[in-house]
């Protein structure tokens, strides 16, 4: 039994590890900043529970990979309490940021006024669509809080990763071609839906190219919002040998109604795998959006690609 000094006696007592010196010492793990902004995940799409858990859930390993960190969820459809709008989480954000100044002064701290962004905001999306970004700027308009915008997740090789992921759960990639074994339903050509148009799915190419060199077929980009573009890259694949495709959403899965990924299978004769969702490589990619625009140091996978 512990006594109020410590341990009792005959007990062994646990000696913290100590430091390791050298050149191979590990770093040591970074914390948020003492007043930093907070990060606000910015959600698109219609609020629902499952929605909800996902946004939970990279919010959740965000703050693993950062002890200390503010994180807040906003939803740009959102109305109430269970799922308040992106600019009420703002204002919300900057009443407690001048709260928690007011009675560090009236505790006697000798602190100074905050100043810089209340909050970053980090959209949920892998690729950039336009009208889903304007309307985040709008709602950080509205919220008339000075909070910064960051790029969207995408292109990044850790979606890449996320999406050989998807594709092997769904028994449509091999999990890993080192191991050599064969997958009988393994597709010989893949299809990317994303959303935003062109433009973006000329950036989900990018991602896509990094996708084709992890499973050694081909694999192209396509709009899931602009009609017969999903059939029309399958038949370009078709045409060039490809005879089992399969479709990837490049797409966290908020963003739209789930119906247009199967509608867009069927029409272009594709398998579908499910969307990226709380892969954890997409809370470390919030992080690391983050920690870019706080010039915050990171080390390891979240790390930006330079």
């Amino acid at each position: 039994m512990s006594t109020p000094t410590g341990p009792a006696n005959d007990l062994p007592v646990r000696m913290p590890r100590p430091r390791q010196s050298g050149r191979h010492r590990r770093p040591e793990p970074a914390v948020a900043p003492d007043g930093a902004p907070a990060l606000v995940l910015a959600v698109p799409g219609t609020p629902s529970g499952p929605v909800r858990l996902l946004a939970d859930e990279v919010v959740s390993i965000a703050r693993s990979e950062l002890p200390g960190l503010n994180a807040r969820i906003g939803y740009l459809d959102g109305d109430d309490a269970e799922f308040p709008s992106l600019s009420t989480v703002l204002a919300h954000a900057a009443q407690d940021r001048t709260a928690r100044y007011e009675l560090a002064r009236a505790a006697g701290s000798d602190v100074a006024e905050p100043e810089g962004p209340v909050a970053v905001v980090v959209p949920l999306l892998a690729g950039a669509d336009g009208a889903l970004l304007r309307e985040i700027r709008q709602a950080i308009a509205h919220s008339k809080v000075a909070a910064e915008l960051t790029d969207v997740l995408g292109p990044h090789p850790l979606l890449a990763e996320a999406l050989h992921v998807r594709l092997s759960e769904a028994g449509l990639a091999r999990a890993d071609r080192a191991r050599l074994f064969t997958v009988a339903t393994a597709a010989d050509g893949i299809v990317i839906a994303s959303v935003g148009g062109e433009e973006a799915a000329q950036a989900a190419g990018i991602t896509g190219m990094l996708l084709a060199a992890r499973l050694a077929v081909p694999v192209m980009a396509a709009a899931l919002d602009k009609e017969g573009s999903i059939a029309d890259v399958a038949e370009q694949l078709r045409s060039s040998g490809s005879g089992q495709l399969a479709l990837a959403p490049y797409l966290i899965g908020p963003e739209i109604d789930p119906s247009l990924l199967e509608a867009a299978g069927k029409e272009a004769g594709c398998a579908v795998a499910e969307p990226l969702g709380a892969y954890p490589a997409i809370g470390k990619l919030a992080l690391s959006k983050y920690a870019t625009a706080l010039g915050i140091p990171q080390t390891g996978a979240g790390a930006p690609v330079r």
